[in-house]
């Protein structure tokens, strides 16, 4: 056995748990010790300055430069009492991490610290390397970051940090965060008038997100002695054990004592920080678990995603485990999702997808949900691609995550609602009559009441009160899947506000006109509401009846950001300038194509630097041993036909290494940024990764188990 496996398996079977205690027994004592909550801002800021700032976070209103420096001096007070020595503008820029440059309060030259409100509001972090797509040049790369009142500032370690939006000089997004206030802006606009037309006293409609997220547990000793982990994320060898999660016996099973401890210490960070993690619980596959937090406002629920990967991981280290939120880190096995579940919440409290014993509000669900299909089904090509990642490649459609088609899950119960609706025929309500009645809208809450359908294969399913995102991949930052399906749903709602108002001007009933354009909007996406099994060939031929796209790569996914309908309506909402489109999409292609090149250099440098010598030596023993068999006049031809396979697989290694190697090269000469992510995904990933693999599984399973030099599944997977 390599003494780096051997040494790793040593470790772990030499490690102990620790038990963790939570700073009280009560979870109220100490949630949100590490943020400046609202609270905090009320009891150290005067009042006119409380109410502005205030105003800014509920309303989008400008802080001026005086309360910006009255909130300064109360955060430093706070922070500096809680023993914070430095400040930093926490970002969220294209490179899919978060990021931050500390600065300490304390100024030598005054000998004291300090904290205006000029640094709370604004820096200038240059960050030059960043991805920017063109955006700007290096030698002339000011980026500036800007605070987002809206997101709570906190506490990590011992500095402060303030969330904030990262734009270039010349004020285009930087980051995830930008676009995604401006959707959701985009998104308040247009929900809010069509609320109107069912309460006039509707004045702001807040998106709603709860992200689920998945992810892989391994000792750090096993992670470090893995290569591909360390480089990738994921694992491109490995043989599948002869256990894997066939049983079942893993999924909502007793969370391991280690990984319990973990869990119990990372779950305490996020509460001091204010993340509300709720639930916890082991997922599919070995090793896979899963925390959520409840529902938040979309921007914090997307910072505190952020924030919480950043502490898991830090915990991480803590108890000598290492965590993986790659998409697919073990093939064979069930990947990692990130579910996001979305709604919209009016002012007057009413989630608009939650159906109740008011008639009017099951009209304005059934406004919202059938404008959400539409959405989804007119704009299913963009919201493919905000989903688009080398990682999620390998999940989706896998059987056991969604399809790359979009398709919408209602439950054959409301599903049967919308096609009575649609057939119903032109509506007359004489006198007296009950139009809600008539049409079955008074049902549907017992409808969704006893609607216990779920269906984990749709990309996009309906939940009950809310619409469960299920393709966002685990890795992903999800402000960018909320940019695009906030923003399609704003040019939705806005279009059926003006056809139905059209409509009233020529003076239809207004409940009339809303449901005829329902009727209307039924019909036309009828062909992306889907029931059946997502996973099965039969949908993706029925799909491609239907018209739907299936775009199975990241390379063509990514098309649709740049695509004539997309720029014109990031463009109208104000949310991305097709520059920043154009740039965006050079970004996500150029790290496609760089994950796909450390992917086909790590298998190369494992292929011909661990696999290939430990086939040679084990031939070299095989043959001594068969030698010594005929010496003494016995059998020998099973060693023979061990070592014709190996020899075979010996061969097929390295004919394909060093082709792929040869194709790499010429790729690389390509210029244009798609053409050569195409041959990447194309000619590289498609053609060479599996048939390489294929051959060094097959080699595991040969060779001497002492004599393999990377660590097996079994021992990543069920050593704890």
């Amino acid at each position: 056995m390599s003494n780096q496996r051997q040494r790793a398996l040593n470790i772990v079977q030499q490690r102990t748990t620790d038990r963790v205690f939570a700073p009280s027994d009560k979870i109220s004592d100490f949630f949100a010790e590490e943020v400046f909550t609202m609270d905090k801002m009320k009891a150290t800021l005067a009042p006119d300055t409380f109410k502005k700032v205030e105003s800014a976070i509920k309303k989008g209103k400008k802080i001026d430069v005086e309360t910006a420096n009255e909130v300064a001096s109360a955060v430093k007070t706070w922070a500096i009492s809680k023993g914070t020595t430095h400040y930093t503008h926490w970002f969220q820029p294209l490179t899919g991490a978060t990021a931050e440059k500390h600065d300490s309060f304390f100024d030598a030259h005054k000998g004291i610290e300090v904290f205006k409100g000029s640094e709370l509001i604004q820096q200038e972090p240059d960050a030059s390397s960043f991805p920017n797509g063109g955006i700007r040049s290096t030698f002339e790369a000011r980026g500036y970051t800007a605070w987002d009142p809206s997101s709570p500032i906190f506490i990590w370690g011992r500095t402060l940090c303030i969330p904030t939006i990262f734009v270039s000089y010349t004020g285009e997004a930087l980051d995830y965060k930008a676009p995604l206030l401006k959707a959701v802006e985009a998104v308040d606009k247009a929900a809010t008038k069509v609320c109107q037309l069912f309460d006039r006293n509707v004045n702001r409609v807040s998106a709603s997100l709860g992200c689920e997220q998945e992810y892989f547990v391994v000792d750090k000793a096993l992670f470090n002695a893995r290569p591909d982990l360390v480089m990738a994320g994921r694992t491109v060898f490995g043989r599948h054990p002869a256990r894997g999660q066939q049983l079942d016996d893993h999924y909502f099973g007793a969370i391991p004592s280690r990984v319990y401890n973990f869990m119990k210490d990372f779950e305490i960070e996020c509460l001091k920080l204010g993340i509300p993690v709720s639930t916890r619980h082991n997922e599919v596959a070995p090793s896979q678990f899963e925390v959520a937090p409840i529902f938040e406002d979309i921007n914090v629920a997307t910072d505190h995603n952020s924030l919480m990967m950043d502490v898991m991981n830090r915990v991480a280290e803590r108890h000598d485990l290492s965590i993986l939120f790659h998409e697919k880190p073990f093939a064979g096995l069930n990947g990692s999702g990130k579910h996001n579940n979305w709604s919209l919440i009016a002012s007057n409290g009413v989630n608009v997808f939650q159906p109740s014993s008011s008639a009017r509000e099951n009209l304005q669900f059934l406004t919202f949900l059938v404008n959400t299909v539409k959405a989804i089904h007119e704009y299913a090509p963009l919201l493919r691609a905000s989903i688009a990642s080398a990682g999620n490649d390998h999940r989706l459609g896998a059987n056991e995550a969604p399809p790359a088609i979009m398709s919408v899950f209602l439950g054959s119960d409301l599903n049967a609602v919308l096609d009575e609706l649609e057939n119903n025929g032109n509506i007359k309500i004489d006198k007296g009559e009950n139009m809600y009645m008539k049409l079955g809208i008074d049902k549907i809450p017992e409808i969704i009441l006893d609607n216990t359908d779920r269906n984990r294969t749709s990309p996009f399913a309906f939940t009950g009160n809310k619409f469960e995102f299920r393709a966002v991949g685990s890795n992903q930052n999800v402000a960018e899947p909320m940019t695009v399906l906030n923003l399609i749903m704003a040019k939705q709602l806005k279009e059926f506000y003006k056809v139905v108002s059209e409509r009233i001007k020529k003076g239809e009933d207004k409940k009339i006109a809303i449901v005829n354009v329902l009727r209307e909007y039924i019909k036309d996406s009828k062909a992306v509401r889907f029931e059946g099994d997502g996973y099965s060939q039969e949908w993706a031929d029925e799909a491609e009846r239907r018209g739907l796209p299936n775009v199975k790569d990241t390379p063509r996914a990514l098309d649709a950001y740049v695509s004539k309908t997309s720029k014109h309506i990031f463009e109208e909402f104000g949310v991305m300038s097709p520059l920043e489109l154009e740039a965006r999409n050079e970004i996500q292609l150029e790290n496609y194509i760089l994950k796909i090149q450390i992917e086909a250099r790590l298998i190369s440098e494992m292929s011909m630097a661990q696999v290939i010598p430990a086939a040679i030596n084990y031939q070299n023993k095989l043959i001594q041993n068969a030698r010594g068999l005929g010496e003494f006049g016995l059998d020998n031809s099973h060693i023979k036909s061990i070592l014709e396979k190996v020899n075979a697989q010996i061969v097929t290694i390295q004919k394909n290494v060093t082709a792929m190697n040869d194709v790499r090269g010429e790729i690389n000469s390509i210029e244009d940024t798609r053409e050569r992510a195409i041959a990447y995904c194309d000619q590289i990933k498609a053609a060479y990764f599996d048939v390489i693999r294929d051959a060094v599984d097959r080699l595991e399973g040969l060779i001497d188990d002492e004599d393999w030099p990377l660590l097996k599944y079994r021992e990543m997977l069920f050593l704890r």
